[in-house]
């Protein structure tokens, strides 16, 4: 007689077989995330000493003794618009550190469209807590720019802990959390500010798609202000909105106000565009970017910024075609 087997039995055999293919699926995913992972876009920040970004060390460095910190296109382009909208506002770096931790630690930079009952967004904020429309927060722009007039609202923020500022603007349930992204987020403001030049690169494939240059005039003003692009011209210069290869004008914020400005406060103005731009590059069909002699090819992405031409006289953005 054939003995059956019992349902306690089977269901142990159930339990240990839906075990197994989890065990599987947590391999599958860690052979595509590791092993594929050098030939996947990716952007890297480092630190000012750090001489390799693409060869990391066991203790987090890079090798080279500096640090890096590496991330999607994706997480680059909303450090990129968070940063941005930051330095219009004139808050100082230490502000941009404290949103991009923030951010961090809410949404690993990913502007998600669900969290905890109705948050939201790259900060998680709530429409019913007064942050905005559903619309309003799922623009990285708008919700950038609520977060840091929440945070400019904190008697001496930049003098506070960063999970104490974070804090008082979020009002988690977690405060310390948002420490453990402090190193990264102090990288990737050191870059997005421009105060560490040619720090931030973008490894990609060229880019698919030709780029817009109305969608790239328009990103430009949203995160940096009017003011940050000419008239346009149409005759295919600096300003005309016809043009695939657009220079953007490099002023320090005394120039703006008619002051005789200082080299370094428009040098510094001037790769907080251009790593804004290496960090857009995949979302606007980017190809080309340069300032102060040296550029960064989509095509030869791996090499960095490479050392090349003129000076120039701004942050010159080429489209893909």
């Amino acid at each position: 007689m054939t003995e059956t087997a019992s349902p306690a039995r089977r269901g142990r055999a159930l339990r240990l077989a839906a075990a197994f293919a989890v065990l599987l699926g947590l391999v599958a995913y860690v052979v595509v995330h590791y092993v594929s992972r050098d030939g996947a876009p990716r952007c890297v920040v480092r630190s000012g000493d750090a001489a390799d970004p693409d060869r990391p060390g066991a203790d987090g460095t890079d090798g080279g003794g500096g640090a890096s910190y590496r991330l999607s296109p994706e997480m680059a382009a909303n450090a990129a618009t968070i940063s941005a909208v930051g330095t219009t506002k004139g808050l100082p770096e230490r502000a941009v550190t404290i949103a991009l931790a923030t951010a961090l630690q809410e949404s690993a930079l990913r502007n998600i469209r669900h969290g905890d009952r109705d948050s939201l967004g790259l900060f998680q904020q709530r429409p019913s807590q007064g942050w905005g429309t559903p619309q309003q927060i799922l623009d990285p722009v708008f919700s950038a720019g609520a977060f840091y007039d929440h945070l400019a609202e904190v008697p001496g923020y930049s003098r506070l802990p960063l999970t104490v500022a974070a804090q008082r603007v979020q009002r988690s349930g977690f405060p310390q959390a948002y420490a453990k992204h402090e190193p990264d987020a102090a990288l990737l403001s050191a870059a997005l500010t421009g105060r560490a030049s040619a720090s931030l690169t973008c490894t990609a494939a060229p880019p698919a798609k030709t780029g817009d240059p109305a969608k790239l005039r328009s990103e430009l003003r949203r995160s940096f202000g009017p003011g940050v692009l000419p008239a346009a011209d149409g005759k295919g210069r600096a300003g005309s909105v016809q043009t695939t290869e657009l220079t953007v004008p490099v002023t320090s914020a005394a120039e703006d106000s008619g002051d005789s400005g200082d080299s370094g406060d428009a040098d510094r103005r001037g790769w907080e565009l251009a790593h804004w731009a290496v960090a857009k590059a995949s979302e606007l069909g980017i190809s080309e970017v340069a300032f102060a002699g040296r550029i960064w090819n989509a095509e030869e992405a791996g090499e960095g910024w490479r050392t090349e031409g003129p000076d120039g006289t701004g942050v010159r953005i080429r489209l893909a075609r």
